[in-house]
This record gives C-alpha cells, structure tokens and sequence, in this order.
C-alpha cells in the first residue's frame, strides 16, 4: 500500500507549519496549549516547533472539530488566493 502522508515536496514543511500557526493565531485557536509553556503560537513556526515536542507534532486533542477544520479551511483559503495571484 503506498504511503499517503508523502509530501510531494518536502521543502514546504516548514512554511506550511508557518502558515499553520499564524492563521490558528488570527483565530485564537490554541495550538500547542496546554503544556506550551509562555511560548506564543504566533512564533512557533519560526522556532520550528513547540517545546517538549522534538521532532513531533504536538498533541491537538484539546482544540474541538470546529476549530480545527477553520485552521485548515483558513490555509486552504490562503493557499487559493496564493495561487491565484501567481497565474493572474
């Protein structure tokens, strides 16, 4: 069975993760919390990832479906309007 988690470039990890965290930001969803420490979400990508969480991502049990799906519809948003913006 082929692996689906693949990234099809590796290279944009980190600006996704970026993204991630910066929209979760905007929208005053907990990322990383609890058990961050002071650590502010908004910088977290630019750390690379949250403290205790070593090369893993952090536990997101805490944040309900509804916060995570507009995290995720905020980034697929940005990604559009990325896209648009280059073709156009």
């Amino acid at each position: 069975m082929a692996n689906r988690n693949r990234k099809l470039v590796p290279e944009c990890q980190k600006a996704l993760d970026r993204m991630k965290y910066e929209i979760a930001s905007e929208l005053g969803v907990p990322f990383g919390q609890p058990g961050a420490g002071s650590q502010d979400a908004e910088f977290a990508g630019e750390l690379g990832s949250l403290p205790g969480y070593a090369g893993r991502a952090p536990y997101l049990g805490n944040i309900t479906a509804r916060e995570a799906g507009a995290v995720g519809g905020g980034i697929t948003k940005r990604l559009v309007q990325q896209a648009q913006q280059t073709i156009l």
